[in-house]
């Protein structure tokens, strides 16, 4: 697919870095207007004694408000494995609408099965106001934005451009970085590889925004690079490397991986929209931990 994006639209990006988790999340306003959108928003989480916070959604909240920000979309890349999502809370707050990739519904089905969810739990994507298709638009204001779906870290796994801005999700890091893990239930390191060449056939000049950074070999966290840096320089993509290059290497290196510490919870939460498991019968929520799953 030839996809249409405007490169002379420069929204303003403000990162918020959460170092629990390493997540970058964002508000993109339109350059034109007091519209934005809120890119991965995280809960907090103390796992140990199983209680949540919203300090740093609150941060985000506070950021709207003071800059008189109307919120229009709460964008989910994906269905994060290492963070819970706050959007039903900052929906709440700040409204706007949340949306998510329409293969949703597959990782529903995966994981609701894996965690023996039940009947009640819908697996059609309904805990979304939108499910985006490859190539879908959108507006934030009167900026057009467009969805490119980018599965391989996981199927739903949606790139979000905003003038001359991408969200690419955990499907790319900095170039030092790398790329995503391929191993979870339905991942696959050929389908991330070609996900990320429709990265890469953006403009060079297009601004990446990553999800996440882990600051490797000790330097400063960053989340910002171009196109063109990620085609001349990222480790595991860059400077022409093959298909079949990369998906030998991203297969060894992720049977090496831990699973992300945070998964159990994240994937029940995450993918109820930001929403924690319905209260038992005592009134009280849980989190399953299912035994030789994963």
């Amino acid at each position: 697919m030839s996809y249409v994006t405007h490169p002379e639209v420069k929204p303003e990006v403000t990162g918020f870095f959460d170092p629990a988790t390493n997540t970058i999340s964002y508000v993109v306003k339109d350059p034109a207007s007091k519209s934005c959108a809120i890119v991965d928003s995280v809960m907090d989480i103390d796992y140990a004694a199983g209680r949540i916070s919203y300090q740093h959604a609150d941060e985000i909240i506070e950021f709207v408000r003071r800059n008189d920000l109307k919120v229009e979309w709460l964008i989910e890349t994906h269905v994060h494995a290492d963070h819970l999502s706050a959007a039903p809370y900052i929906q709440q707050k700040v409204g706007g609408k949340l949306g998510i990739g329409r293969n949703i519904t597959i990782v529903q089905n995966t994981f609701g099965k894996i965690f023996n969810e039940g009947t009640e739990f819908q697996r059609d994507g309904s805990q979304f106001d939108r499910l985006f298709d490859d190539g879908d638009t959108y507006k934030v204001g009167s900026m057009e934005c467009l969805a490119i779906h980018t599965p391989g870290h996981t199927p739903a796994c949606v790139t979000h451009v905003m003038g001359d801005a991408a969200f690419v999700g955990d499907t790319l890091f900095m170039p030092d970085g790398g790329s995503a893990r391929a191993d979870f239930p339905g991942g696959d390191a050929g389908t991330l590889y070609d996900s990320i060449q429709k990265i890469l056939s953006l403009p060079d000049e297009t601004r990446l925004f990553m999800c996440h950074d882990y600051g490797p070999n000790g330097r400063d966290i960053q989340w910002e690079t171009t196109v063109g840096d990620e085609k001349a320089h990222n480790i595991h993509v860059g400077g022409g490397k093959t298909k079949e290059e990369f998906v030998k290497f991203r297969t060894e290196r992720d049977a090496t991986l831990d699973m992300p510490k945070l998964i159990i919870p994240s994937l029940q939460v995450n993918m109820r929209a930001g929403e924690l498991p319905p209260p038992d019968s005592d009134g009280k929520r849980y989190l399953k931990v299912p035994v030789n799953a994963l």
